[in-house]
């Protein structure tokens, strides 16, 4: 396998998304072969990617042989093949959740899907702020579509609030790269890391200026406080299948922050060295926190989801704020943990409640058939989510902690997140008691009562052995988790493999 492998996750779902649009007069059936044999074939390139950047080695790939910085590169580090391999599996196992009713409720589920993945995999890849740009533009305009599929009163007016807050974040993500190029001259990564150290003390507060504006893009793309606001609404009211491919999004906004203020704006950049570290912390807390208070005050099981994702994000940009190898690994196995978690969530909150708009009284859930086995189900994510062992979520915390142990920050960040910890016990125990074991109300509707759906039930079934699989290869994955921050942590092997030798020698001062 050589770079240009680097295309595929690219291309399958691009060329997928454009067949499934035409091919949407030939019925369902066709469309979910061509969905399905794509996504496994993006799972493959990603695995096959994933191992060739086990060398420590950054590949490059320049679309049409255009030499960086004048030409648009795809780099594949550890920390790419890493998003990607998650991405994979992630989408497998949705794509397979769709085929038991949710793909029938719209039209054109399956290349919105595929058109989604393909702003994933590209932001993962990029090794260029405008095409990031691009391709969360193209996941978004995927995600709009996958938001409103189905329709309802509720749904069209949540996409309505989402639709907005993110054409904001776009406009403010093209004045932060307009004001970056216009101080520096480019926009590939690995030339601004270069640049950004030698930009005239004139233009420094400018350069700044950008790089905050940048900040704050990512932070609502990761659903950061005072930008968490609009998840709740959002996968709470959509489908459980683009609910659960949703849970990578913030993740790919957790990701910009680090590719962006390790690489450019990291500890080599000068006056601007750690520019967003101040504000990374607090706030992650405070994410924590109000996520945690919304699981508690959660009246369903899709509000649960959501809200303990939002605490999940404010555990992994704890773990980022921190900035060290340690914190840095332990961020990326907590990331990988809790989007599956949170994504068999949304999955088996959409199996156990269901009516016009998605959503049910707690307590309407129990009437539902096979309650030993989602009960088993819910138990296991939920040990999961709070972090309780033996499940990854606790040894993805356990890494954090220890991670912030030696530096200045260890009372705070070992307070929210051990006593959100507790909180958040109490409120899936309390969830979980309302759905299984308590009489529902008279009034309440009555849940349906078909035969479970075989597919969904196995997928969460297939992630939780996932995190099961993560909890027991936690040594070897930490391994390849502190090699990918130490990676970022020394850029300079991304910049000689982007720009060349010479230019890696400017930055290092040779």
């Amino acid at each position: 396998m050589n770079s240009h492998w680097l295309i595929l996750p690219v291309a399958i779902p691009a060329m997928t998304a454009a067949l499934l649009v035409l091919a949407q007069a030939y019925g369902l059936t066709i469309q979910r072969t061509l969905s399905v044999g794509a996504t496994a074939l993006q799972l493959a390139a990603a695995i096959g990617l994933y191992m060739l950047a086990g060398d420590g080695e950054p590949r490059v790939y320049l679309l049409g042989n255009w030499p960086a910085p004048f030409g648009i590169v795809l780099v594949l580090d550890r920390l790419a093949a890493t998003m990607l391999l998650l991405t994979g599996v992630l989408a497998i196992g949705v794509v397979l959740a769709s085929l038991g009713d949710w793909d029938r409720k719209g039209r054109h589920f399956h290349a919105l899907l595929q058109f989604q993945l393909m702003g994933i995999n590209g932001a993962f890849l990029t090794g260029d702020l405008f095409n990031l740009f691009v391709f969360f533009e193209v996941l978004l305009i995927a995600s709009y579509g996958l938001m409103l599929h189905g329709s309802g009163q509720r749904r069209l007016r949540a996409g309505f609030h989402y639709i907005s807050i993110n054409l904001i974040g776009s406009t403010v993500f093209l004045f932060a790269v307009g004001t970056i190029y216009a101080v520096t001259g480019t926009l590939n990564m690995a030339d601004l890391a270069v640049k950004v150290p030698q930009v005239a003390a004139g233009n420094e507060a400018l350069l700044s200026a950008g790089a905050l504006l940048l900040f704050t893009v990512f932070a609502v793309k990761s659903a950061m406080v005072p930008f968490h606001w609009w998840l709740p609404p959002t996968y709470g009211t959509t489908s459980p299948a683009a609910a659960a491919v949703f849970a990578i999004m913030t993740k790919v906004g957790a990701y910009s922050i680090v590719r962006v203020y390790t690489l450019i704006f990291g500890a080599e950049a000068g006056p601007l060295a750690g520019i967003v570290t101040p504000w990374i912390l607090p706030a992650a807390i405070v994410t924590l926190v109000l996520g945690t208070i919304g699981v508690l005050a959660s009246r369903g099981l899709r509000d649960l989801a959501c809200y303990s994702l939002i605490a999940s994000m404010g555990t992994v940009l704890i773990a980022i704020g921190l900035f060290t190898a340690e914190s840095l690994a332990a961020a990326l196995y907590y990331a990988v943990q809790s989007t599956l978690t949170s994504a068999a969530l949304f999955l088996l909150a959409g199996l156990l409640v269901k009516d016009a708009d998605g959503r049910l009284p707690l307590a309407a859930a129990a009437l539902r058939g096979n309650g030993t086995l989602f009960a088993g189900l819910y138990f296991l994510l939920a040990i999961a989510m709070v972090g309780m062992p033996p499940l990854a979520g606790f040894i993805g915390k356990l890494l954090i902690l220890d991670a912030a142990r030696p530096g200045p920050h260890i009372v705070a960040v070992w307070s929210a997140i051990l006593i959100t910890g507790l909180l958040l016990t109490i409120g899936f125990v309390r969830a979980g008691i309302d759905t299984f074991w308590r009489k529902p109300k008279s009034d309440a509707p009555s849940a349906d009562k078909r035969a479970t759906p075989i597919l969904p039930t196995a997928v969460v079934a297939a992630m939780i052995a996932v995190l099961a699989a993560l909890s027991l290869l936690a040594g070897p994955l930490m391994e390849d988790m502190t090699a990918t921050a130490d990676q970022l942590l020394q850029p300079q092997t991304y910049i000689r493999a982007v720009l060349g030798t010479r230019h890696s020698a400017a930055h290092m001062g040779e």
